[in-house]
């Protein structure tokens, strides 16, 4: 979904969920060899082992929560790839996997709420029990949107499980049952998240670095 946010002094994890924390990007990395690729990082928000202990949680969990029933999991492209193609290597339950993309009008940053789908599913939802894979939630428009369009397919069940949530950005309410990280009001990219279209590949999550981030004033 949408990924925007001004600086920020704080970074934290979702409640319970430990290890993750701002430091200088490329540290740990060889002296003097930056990466064309780091040069838009500000700073790792959550690093590669923190992302895997997180999905490690989140497959025992939603394994657990699955076991006996017939899960399907909906990607949303396209930033939610990567969590999800990890997240299923981590469940122990069998599932079927589909993707939906979505367009929001409005600003480069921020969603108005007025959706288009640009790839419906292949699968029929009706009497599934679906779970929503979703790289991060900002005001939780469009998700609501993508929500209301699946409850009215008829799922046997319907959740979202969100690698990131931006409470502070939050215009509306929308349930989620599994969550891997609350974040600040920064722009992130890296494990799927993208600034026009680069970044997605960094192994970690980090914030863009300021001179880069759209000016939304």
């Amino acid at each position: 979904m949408k990924n925007t946010g001004p600086e920020s002094t704080v970074a934290r994890a979702a409640p319970g969920v430990g290890g993750a924390g701002l430091r200088p990007a490329g540290a740990g990395a060889g002296e003097g060899r930056e990466m064309e690729l780091e040069q838009g990082v500000a700073e790792i928000l959550i690093d590669e082992a923190t992302l895997r202990g997180r999905l490690v949680e989140l497959g025992a969990e939603i394994s657990a929560d699955y076991a006996g029933r017939d899960l399907l999991l909906v990607g949303v492209l396209k930033g939610a790839v990567f969590f999800m193609a990890d997240l299923m290597r981590e469940l122990t339950v069998s599932c079927e996997i589909d993707f939906m993309a979505i367009s929001s009008y409005g600003a480069a940053t921020d969603s108005s709420g007025v959706v288009r789908i640009l790839k419906d599913l292949d699968i029929n939802v009706s009497g599934r029990d679906v779970l929503v894979v979703e790289d991060i939630i900002d005001s939780g428009l469009t998700l609501s949107y993508l929500m209301r369009n699946l409850r009215a397919r008829k799922p046997a069940s319907l959740e979202i499980a969100a690698l990131l949530t931006k409470p502070e950005r939050r215009e509306i309410d929308v349930p989620v049952r599994y969550v891997g990280f609350e974040i600040p009001n920064r722009f992130v990219i890296g494990y799927g998240l993208d600034f026009a279209e680069r970044y997605r590949n960094l192994p970690y999550v980090a914030v863009l670095h300021p001179d880069l981030v759209p000016n939304t004033t």
